[in-house]
């Protein structure tokens, strides 16, 4: 071990600190290795040959790592032959030191304990690499560089370093999947053949999605003006508004009812989004809010609808155009700081990947976006565009292949949710005052479908497909249960 020991010392007589690394970590480790394949096995989902501090021990680990690979023997005699001519090995005594390396190994045991320590020491000279970097780029006084800029590359370089060596998934026995499924059919079994999932607060969409369930990406998709967003807000505000805390079923903290809603709106300023919230739970205009027209009591209710509405944990970031990684880093610290029980991102196409290409990117995002339901095991709604060939069909009903600009989203996509009003499509269709027989067809076709909506359920992962009928109230900005002919009551409605 001589040899290791001179270049520790060579590395401190230049004056300055060390990067993190444990030479004897990686040598107990490669030696581990060389004594026993089984070994790879353990390490190899924690650990690569670019986490080596010495880059011999980098080439070592890669060569033993393809043999083995290959159910090849990796020992000190079979890679003698591949690394014979390396010129770093034949500083530290040539193939001779393979055999060293064998030699010295004392506890296989302790091999992932080794893998783990190599990890994290790489991980802190990639975090002092990606503090120098910042640093060097934020003296260097350049037009092209805007610090905002720096700030955005630095929480990428941070959010891709976070991503490495998340050792803690793999396989999962069987025993534990039926144990979590059975767990999940119990809390519906509990709620008297109810939903998993969250509710959204409107009684047939809960009956068709079964609820919002954890780590699935719902897609809510429509044409401008049909109401995606007020739907989304909706939903937002009945999980927000409900929201309780208490001990669930698995003994754990959390929301035992509704839940804290985080809100991406990369459309709409907060001030616009919360006015519509206002508007829903006020029950005022949402334009007499934006005018301030409202008589005395309209304000005073519209006070008050605030004041209820100030311990709601609905948390809204209105950031324009994030990248899917910035988005992901946010939302973690939500879940860190705040908890979070549901994500809304409105809307899909508004966010940037790092692909030049554009159906690149929307894969991207969308997959993106299905990695934080399954990180964070949250419900996430992601508002969609649709394309204009709607537009161009009679039936102006949307589906499946109208999602704009790849079909990753509906791949990636749990549940392809479309909104449909057929109300504001009839209604630029008005004849002329002089056409009475169609005119008199017209006003009945608008009377039957004033005040409702159609959410069509085009692709359901756990569940039927399907299309349920909600009442909307355009003033208000308010989706609705809508009443069915059997429902007796003045107060069936909404």
């Amino acid at each position: 071990m001589n040899e290791i020991a001179k270049i520790d010392s060579a590395e401190q007589t230049d004056g300055t600190d060390p990067m993190p690394h444990s030479i004897e970590a990686e040598q107990q480790l490669l030696g581990a290795i060389l004594t026993n394949n089984d070994i790879y096995d353990r390490v190899a989902s924690i650990i690569g040959a670019g986490h080596f501090y010495d880059p011999v021990h980098a080439r070592i680990y890669e060569v033993a790592a393809a043999r083995i690979a290959k159910n090849a023997l990796a020992s000190p005699v079979t890679l003698k032959a591949f690394l014979e001519d390396d010129a770093g090995l034949q500083e530290l005594g040539g193939p001779a030191y393979l055999a060293r390396l064998a030699g010295a190994a004392i506890s296989a045991y302790a091999a992932r304990d080794y893998a783990q320590m190599i990890y994290d020491m790489a991980i802190r000279r990639e975090l002092i690499g990606l503090g120098n970097n910042i640093a060097t780029k934020a003296q260097r006084v350049d037009v092209a560089s805007e610090p905002k800029e720096q700030i955005v590359d630095a929480e990428q370089a941070l959010y891709k370093l976070s991503e490495q060596g998340q050792t803690d998934s793999g396989f999962v026995s069987f025993l534990k999947a039926v144990t979590e499924a059975v767990n999940v059919t119990n809390e519906a079994y509990q709620r008297g053949g109810g939903m998993a999932g969250i509710s959204t607060g409107l009684a047939d969409l809960d009956k068709q999605l079964g609820g919002l369930h954890p780590s699935d990406l719902l897609i809510l998709a429509g044409r401008p003006s049909m109401g995606k967003t007020s739907l989304a807000t909706n939903i937002a505000f009945n999980v927000a508004k409900a929201y309780k805390r208490g001990l669930k079923s698995d003994g754990t903290e959390g929301a035992v009812d509704g839940g804290v809603v985080g809100f991406f709106s990369l459309e709409m300023s907060a001030e616009q989004l919360a006015g519509r919230v206002l508007a829903e739970a006020s029950e005022i205009s949402s334009h007499k809010i934006r005018q301030g027209d409202m008589t005395e009591a309209e304000f005073r209710r519209f006070v008050e609808a605030a004041k209820e509405l100030e311990a709601c944990p609905l948390f809204i970031d209105d950031t324009p155009a994030l990248p899917i990684s910035q988005l992901a880093a946010r939302a973690r610290r939500l879940k860190r700081t705040h908890g979070l029980d549901l994500l809304i991102i409105d809307y899909l196409q508004l966010c940037r990947g790092m692909s030049d290409n554009r159906v690149n990117e929307i894969a991207e995002i969308s997959m993106g976006m299905k990695a934080i339901a399954k990180e964070l095991n949250i419900p996430v709604i992601a508002l969609s565009q649709l394309s204009r060939q709607v537009e161009s069909r009679d039936d102006k009903r949307p589906q499946l292949s109208d999602l704009r600009e790849s079909g990753s989203i509906e791949q990636d996509a749990d549940v392809v949710m479309f909104v449909f009003r057929e109300e504001y499509y009839k209604e630029r269709e008005k004849p002329g005052e002089h056409e009475l027989e169609k005119m008199e067809e017209w006003i009945a076709a608008m009377e039957r479908l004033h005040g409702k909506a159609e959410v069509i359920v085009g692709k359901q992962r756990h569940g039927p497909i399907g299309t349920v009928e909600l009442a909307f109230e355009a003033q208000f900005t308010r989706f609705g249960n809508l009443a069915k002919a059997w429902q007796q009551g003045p107060d069936e409605g909404y």
